[in-house]
């Protein structure tokens, strides 16, 4: 996958946080009038774990968006333009089994077309429910060519 510094929004960036919606790491600005991003190709968001994100105890929520702003600091209360949301997925306590480091966490494509709008600025939210996430921290990029290959076993017997 190749990675534009000028499309990156997090590099091991922190998610420990107490319950809340906050910006993760830059934002992209897309211009007064934002342009085709992927320039007639499609352009995707990539969320990876960087280290483990886990909670001191009880399992806890977490979720990811793509929203867009006309101020740089993406507004966190719901009034953003949110383009895409990955779901919601569990953090563990302690000893954590999911969200470990290296993993993929999402891979999308941003919604194009008519209807589509993008505010002047672009940026990856991160909401953290039930509990607070006491470490972790997270990669987020747009790219056109995101890893996606697979390995699956043989069909031959």
């Amino acid at each position: 996958m190749i990675i534009d510094s000028l499309n990156e929004f997090a590099d091991g960036t922190s998610v420990a946080a107490a319950a809340s919606t906050a910006l993760i790491g830059n934002v992209i600005d897309l211009g007064v009038t934002p342009q085709d991003l992927g320039n007639g190709e499609p352009m995707y968001l990539v969320i990876t774990a960087g280290t483990d994100i886990i909670t001191g105890g009880l399992a806890g929520t977490i979720s990811f968006s793509l929203a867009s702003d006309d101020a740089a600091a993406i507004a966190v209360n719901g009034t953003a333009t949110t383009h895409i949301n990955t779901g919601t997925f569990v953090t563990d306590g302690v000893d954590a089994t999911s969200l470990l480091a290296g993993t993929t966490i999402f891979v999308g494509a941003m919604p194009t077309g008519a209807g589509k709008v993008y505010e002047r600025y672009l940026g990856v939210l991160a909401t953290i429910a039930t509990q607070t996430i006491t470490s972790g921290t997270i990669n987020a990029m747009l790219t056109k060519d995101p890893t996606a290959w697979k390995s699956y076993a043989d069909g031959i017997k």
